[in-house]
């Protein structure tokens, strides 16, 4: 039952990065072009929109790769061991990183807001940030559950 449950999260973990590499080549060129038109004066944001959305993917798809770890370590009974309290504490700075970048993104959103009239598109522009800052805590709250399970885990391993 375990192998299945952890087959199909590791489907998941593959599933998640399709969407993202799908993004990141069609959508985010169109992003620096978008953000050229807007602020014409600011040539060189053609370059930078996408290398910022480009390089948020690195960190997105290390944080992917982590997480399949950590479920073959839970596969081989390694799920109590200081690999997994490292791979969700990487997962946690991949996260802050996501959230970073993102954030230094959200001028162009409410530049394309005031132009647009349309003040919800900030919110949209919000998504992946406050995406990343819930991931980056739950893998920091996972983490300390994980060092206090692994502490006593050690602790009932010598009195016994």
């Amino acid at each position: 039952m375990k192998q299945v449950s952890t087959l199909f999260l590791k489907g998941a973990v593959i599933l998640l990065g399709l969407p993202v590499l799908a993004l990141c080549i069609f959508l985010v060129p169109k992003l620096g072009e978008v953000s050229a038109e807007i602020l014409p004066q600011f040539d060189v944001i053609r370059y930078i929109v996408p290398a910022i959305f480009w390089a948020s993917a690195v960190p997105y798809y290390y944080a992917l790769y982590l997480a399949f770890m950590l479920l073959r370590y839970i596969d081989k009974n390694e799920a109590f061991s200081e690999l997994s309290v490292n791979a969700l504490k990487k997962i946690k700075y991949c996260a802050l990183t996501i959230s970073g970048l993102h954030i230094l993104v959200l001028p162009m959103f409410y530049i394309f807001a005031e132009l647009d009239d349309a003040p919800g598109v900030i919110f949209v522009g919000l998504i992946v940030p406050f995406a990343s800052m819930v991931i980056a805590v739950f893998a920091a709250v996972l983490q300390r559950l994980l060092e206090e399970a692994i502490t006593i885990k050690s602790e009932n391993d010598l009195t016994v």
